[in-house]
């Protein structure tokens, strides 16, 4: 069967809106993603225990994308008081965590034209970049919803 899917472009635009002494300091910046034929976009309660919030690997299937694929990937704490801790694992040693406060974004996107999608996104002990296989999450005083938005080719 063939595709009824056309591939489309992502726009992502960043906007920080502030005056001060009258003067406009904020700033627009905006970057396109091309081909993108798939999108996930779901909220998520993430209680204080670790909770899995996508996989990377060689292929789709519930929460779980292609390494490759993967585009760009939008988690946003809708939570009005308390943060979240997302954690990222690599495909050996690689494991680090941010701190996610409540209304704040954290993004990972590609734009550039060689597309590598999450094949080459994370490290801690060095230089050597290697796979993020998932993203898991876990909330720190109570229970908090997570927006998740995830593009891919």
């Amino acid at each position: 069967m063939a595709s009824k899917v056309v591939p489309a472009n992502l726009t992502v635009t960043i906007s920080e809106t502030i005056t001060l002494n009258e003067k406009d300091e904020g700033s627009v910046r905006t970057f396109n993603i091309a081909n993108i034929n798939q999108v996930t976009h779901r909220i998520i309660n993430i209680p204080t225990s670790q909770k899995s919030l996508c996989s990377f690997g060689a292929a789709n299937g519930r929460g779980d994308y292609v390494f490759s694929d993967v585009q760009y990937v939008r988690v946003t704490n809708l939570d009005a008081l308390n943060f979240v801790k997302l954690r990222f694992l690599g495909e050996s040693t690689t494991d680090f965590a941010v701190r996610l406060d409540a209304g704040m974004s954290y993004l990972i996107g590609e734009n550039d034209a060689v597309i590598t999608g999450v094949d080459d996104y994370c490290d801690t002990g060095g230089l050597t970049l290697e796979k993020l296989t998932s993203i898991n999450a876990i909330a720190d005083t109570a229970a908090v919803n997570l927006e998740m938005f995830v593009a891919c080719k």
